[in-house]
């Protein structure tokens, strides 16, 4: 099964119909660019972008001190159209999409009967076409449940030929500004002149721009004064915000409410939604099994925990999953993990063999016994794997 080439005729950008989930392998043209190093994991998500530019501690700072230029054009964008297409992805999805306005973004997940995160996308309204952009190693499984979900509602499925780039940090407007694709900062989604469109998201700007001008619009962007960052920055930013990946920090038990999307990607007044009834009970109760935390890990190890090992405490006994792990800027290495939510406060822990501790951000204790601990004490770190 294949993408069907269709034709369009009203300038917008060519789309292809859904006709299966085969895609080639991608491989970004910012590949290309000065010092870029592709990822080394051949089957990661992150596969056929830059890891790092030559400096990736470097390409962090711009992000929070200029602006960054970040490649997302691996991800997956599926168009819905059709006068159905809202109230149809409104009964699928836990957000509030009926009412959606034209320039209007957010999130969205699809759950399982039991709860459980099946899909999560971002959402934008614009032109009479909502967009849907996922993970790289979500999307043909989107599109299957998606088209077999479509019954006789009047929609269409396509994949148009948009790539998205996220600009970050406090020079983004007049960095994006001066290379003419937008003449002020937006808070709704725009269209752009030679197609497209941007969004806000935070801290920045994403600009889905046709796939044939992926690199001259990042070349334009470098020239205006961003600076070029991999995933490797952005990892350690997305771990310092506590921001999952579906895949990657979440697993097929996640529910909504132990990780951000409760916030972001669901609606809890909204009608009946498959996987509802768990969302509203644990939110109801205020009390998810596990939570995504910060971890800090012991600078001092020769090695970084694996994405998908363990969490043990001293004893041995797992209390929870490492995520994302990246080295931060600031806070040196760093990782996303899924813990129970029944660890005590401060208890000792291992990441794959590495010491590590909660971020004092994060601690949840059912039952404290004493003051709040405000401080991270590094000095526990080498107890536990030297013993």
């Amino acid at each position: 099964m294949t993408w069907a080439a269709i034709a369009t005729s009203n300038g917008a950008p060519a789309v292809r119909a859904y006709d299966g989930d085969v895609s080639a392998p991608y491989r970004s043209p910012l590949l290309s660019f000065p010092d870029a190093v592709a990822s080394g994991d051949a089957d990661g998500p992150d596969q056929g972008i830059a890891w790092h530019y030559g400096d990736p501690v470097g390409e962090q700072r711009a992000a929070v001190r200029s602006a960054a230029l970040f490649d997302r054009s691996h991800r997956g964008l599926i168009a819905v159209t059709g006068p159905d297409r809202l109230t149809w992805l409104n009964t699928l999805t836990s957000q509030l999409l009926t009412g959606l306005g034209e320039g209007a973004s957010t999130e969205a997940l699809v759950l399982s009967p039991n709860g459980h995160v099946e899909h999560h996308m971002g959402v934008t309204e614009i032109g009479e076409i909502t967009y849907l952009d996922t993970e790289p190693t979500d999307t043909a499984g989107l599109l299957k449940y998606l088209t077999m979900m479509v019954f006789w509602s009047k929609v269409e499925l396509t994949e148009p030929d948009l790539a998205q780039l996220r600009v970050i940090g406090p020079k983004t407007s007049e960095i994006v500004s001066a290379t003419g694709l937008l003449d002020a900062p937006v808070d709704r989604a725009v269209p752009l002149g030679a197609g497209g469109f941007a969004r806000p998201t935070a801290g920045g700007v994403d600009l889905f721009v046709p796939l044939i001008a992926l690199a001259n619009t990042a070349a334009a962007l470098t020239a205006a004064g961003a600076r070029a960052a991999g995933s490797w920055a952005a990892d350690a930013l997305r771990i310092e915000s506590r921001t999952p990946r579906l895949g990657i920090d979440t697993d097929e038990k996640t529910i909504p409410n132990e990780v951000t999307w409760l916030a972001e990607a669901v609606h809890l007044n909204k009608g009946c939604y498959r996987g509802q009834e768990t969302v509203a009970r644990v939110n109801n109760l205020g009390r998810p099994p596990r939570k995504l935390v910060l971890l800090h890990l012991d600078g001092s190890a020769d090695r970084l925990p694996a994405p998908g090992s363990t969490v043990t405490t001293a004893e041995g006994r797992v209390v929870g999953r490492i995520g994302t792990v990246a080295h931060h800027h600031e806070d040196g290495p760093i990782a996303l993990a899924m813990i129970k939510r029944s660890l005590p406060a401060g208890t000792p822990l291992l990441a794959d063999g590495v010491d590590a501790a909660v971020d004092p951000d994060d601690l949840v204790d059912e039952t404290p016994s004493g003051p709040p601990q405000s401080a991270l004490d590094r000095r526990t770190f080498t107890d536990i794997r030297r013993r």
